[in-house]
């Protein structure tokens, strides 16, 4: 049984390639020192998952994997969850019992050593502050982290391309939310007719997605500078890979903001790295805690593309771990791109997890030395059910694995060193300080700002200068003047009529004076005295 068993172990685990040490075999509890389980380095962008309870050594296993592949120069990315992953950057305990007893079991020789660490943070408080900007996301992967439906999908979309259009740079999130009320105002609409308009009601649901989303803690995120995701791939002076450590302590309530950065990070990642198939090691391996966190609540669409960028980033050379409690909390779709597996024990406390527990024993290789659902119950802490990529590609026989102990410390720094590596770290110098350009929100509301003052300057020069007449207060004007001129006529020529009246008038009485008698003695009278006649 036991030659069996070794050989067994030898066919699938002695490599002549450079690999990570995971541990030894176990056998009725007894560990095999030669072969070690170890997996390939040429395998390792092939993907993994670390599952188990709480307390039987996630956490441990990944300080194991993390050392080595920083030993072996290959970068690597940890999202710390709960904050006790900071250990990686001292060296382990060489004085504790537990570790030198486990050690004697396994004939494995303990170095203790610390890595090089790069802290960054969500927020800024716990290391670099990471940052992306509204414009680097785009309006594909920015809809499905809002949970946009295709259609707004495709209006945020033409939103983004009025923005290029008309250099209105979208960095922070005020950005977007001031171009959007812009463009459904009375002076933004027209501007926007020509990409086909949008609906006041659709750019309600956006600006309610948004605010939503920036009551997570969005907000803090977006802006520059951008964090460059080419610093994750850096080795040190020595040629080792560098550790970059999110710390998520102060986010951890905060999951959809967690999620956000991650998927954003891949699909730059993506976008920059070049195809390389499978080269003799990773460029970088991100191993992500906690991981059920990355897809409590997720839409479909997010799912489908945290399904798209694991099965497609291999090629470039990236490797996604996942570390969690039971393969349940990763989906279906996505746990078949996982190649490696390190299987810690898992409770059935419930008919629920008696469930989880026969679905995780089914997706283990058939072994003629283990009864796998036994199996995964009775190990015991720092121990797990381990298969593995060969270097062909071959699932390798399921092995009971007790796990070496990482050469890093297994507690969480204090959080004064932590401040003083951070405080030394190039990246913190590099991203420290928020940098705030003129951008879509500055420039819509400079010119908000400028039509008002155009406006008011406006009105007041109409207050003391008369405005021109309209085109109807013209007619009116012209019909009045008009009708003033025609009775001024009329009047006139009643007058004339008057005036000829009465010399008419005077003319027949004076005729009828001369031809009467009185008259006509007048009028001898007048002429007598005049020429000195007698009567």
């Amino acid at each position: 049984m036991k030659e069996a068993f070794v050989k067994e172990v030898q066919s699938g685990y002695s490599l002549t390639e450079p690999s990570l040490v995971i541990g030894s075999a176990l056998l009725d509890g007894e560990p095999l020192t030669d072969p070690r389980i170890q997996v390939a380095l040429t395998v390792l962008n092939r993907h993994g998952l670390v599952a188990g309870a709480t307390g039987t050594g996630k956490t441990k296993t990944l300080q194991v994997l993390a050392g080595q592949l920083s030993d072996a120069g290959v970068p690597v990315f940890v999202a710390d969850i709960k904050g006790d992953l900071t250990g990686l950057a001292a060296p382990g305990d060489a004085s504790s019992a537990k570790l030198q007893e486990r050690c004697q079991q396994m004939a494995w020789e303990f170095k203790p050593a610390g890595h090089a660490v790069d802290f960054l943070s969500l927020t800024g408080k716990v290391g670099a502050q990471v940052r992306a900007t509204v414009h680097s996301f785009g309006p594909t992967l920015f809809g499905k982290v809002l949970g946009l439906n295709e259609t707004q999908t495709s209006i945020l979309a033409m939103v983004f391309k009025y923005c290029d259009d008309n250099q209105l740079p979208l960095l922070d999130l005020p950005d977007l939310r001031t171009t959007l009320q812009y463009l459904t105002s009375d002076a933004g609409k027209p501007e926007l007719a020509q990409y086909g308009g949008i609906a006041a009601a659709s750019v309600g649901v956006l600006l309610r997605a948004l605010a939503t989303f920036e009551q997570e803690g969005a907000g803090a995120f977006f802006g520059e500078p951008e964090f460059d995701v080419q610093d994750l791939i850096r080795t040190d002076t020595s040629g080792k890979g560098l550790i970059s450590l999110l710390e998520l302590s102060d986010v951890l309530e905060k999951p959809k903001l967690f999620s956000t950065f991650m998927l954003w990070m891949l699909a730059q990642l993506w976008n920059l790295l070049p195809e390389i198939g499978d080269p003799p090691k990773p460029k970088l391996v991100f191993f992500f805690d906690e991981a059920h966190l990355l897809f409590d609540g997720a839409s479909k669409a997010l799912l489908a593309e945290i399904e798209r960028t694991v099965r497609l980033i291999r090629s470039k050379g990236v490797g996604i771990y996942f570390v969690t409690q039971v393969p349940g909390d990763v989906p279906s779709s996505v746990l078949a791109q996982l190649g490696n597996r390190v299987q810690h024990a898992l409770r059935a406390f419930t008919p629920q997890d008696a469930d989880a527990l026969r679905k995780a024993a089914r997706t283990f290789p058939k072994s003629d030395f283990y009864d796998t659902e036994k199996l995964l119950t009775s190990l015991g802490t720092g121990e797990a059910a381990v298969t593995v990529l060969s270097p062909k590609g071959v699932p390798t026989p399921l092995a009971a694995t007790r796990l070496i102990p990482p050469d890093s410390l297994m507690d969480a720094l204090d959080a004064v060193t932590v401040q003083r590596l951070i405080s030394v770290s190039p990246l913190t110098a590099k991203y420290a300080t928020p940098i705030d350009p003129e951008s879509a929100h500055e420039i819509i509301t400079a010119r908000i700002q400028a039509a008002q003052e155009e406006a008011a300057a406006a009105a007041a020069q109409a207050e003391t200068k008369p405005r021109p007449l309209t085109a109807a207060e013209q007619v009116r004007m012209e019909r009045q003047a008009a009708a003033e001129k025609a009775r001024a006529e009329r009047e006139r020529v009643a007058a004339e009529r008057q005036k000829q009246r009465m010399l008419e008038t005077g003319v027949r009485t004076a005729g009828r004076v001369v031809t009467s008698r009185a008259g006509q003695d007048l009028i001898r009278g007048v002429f007598g005295t005049l020429f000195g006649g007698k009567r």
